[in-house]
């Protein structure tokens, strides 16, 4: 049985995009493979761990579990795209920095997305709410405080507010 191919158009990062690609094929496969968009990782395959994730139309998903094919006509943005276009950091990219939240790194692409749309929510967040927003992501280096201070920095910052915590 031969495969079934779909031609697939969107907007990836910023740029009109259109790739032939097998129906059966995640999200995450076409970024990687199609694309070379590296920082989409491949963790459990099942939507469980948040490595994968990604943003379309601003919303984040596990990319895993996403077929190529439904982004037709789609936004994406992975972890290249929250860069500017000098390839100057953004703030929640360099809050990441600041604050000592990466260690191996696997997870810190999809944390990063999940904290773009927290954060392009606009408002103030409490911890508990916070929290559960982050709770996606699984985190085998312990950074969870760390990737929590941030966030809820650049929160604060976005806010006008001291972010000293």
């Amino acid at each position: 049985m031969s495969a079934q191919y779909k031609l697939v158009r969107c907007n990836i990062n910023g740029r009109d995009v259109e790739k032939m690609v097998d129906v059966r094929a995640s999200l995450t496969d076409m970024l990687r493979n199609e694309y070379h968009l590296t920082s989409t990782k491949k963790g459990c395959e099942v939507g469980e761990c948040g490595a994968c994730t990604v943003l379309i139309d601003g919303e984040t998903f596990n990319s895993c579990i996403y077929l190529a094919i439904w982004a037709e006509g789609k936004h994406i943005v992975t972890l290249e795209g929250l860069m500017g276009p000098d390839g100057q950091l953004s703030d929640i990219q360099q809050a990441f920095m600041d604050e000592a939240a990466i260690q191996c790194g696997f997870c810190t692409p999809g944390f990063l997305l999940t904290a773009a749309e927290i954060l392009d929510m606009d408002r103030l967040f409490s911890d508990d709410e916070l929290r559960k927003l982050l709770s996606g992501h699984l985190c085998r280096c312990t950074g969870y405080e760390n990737i929590f201070r941030a966030v809820k920095k650049t929160m604060y910052r976005r806010q006008g507010l001291d972010p000293e915590l």
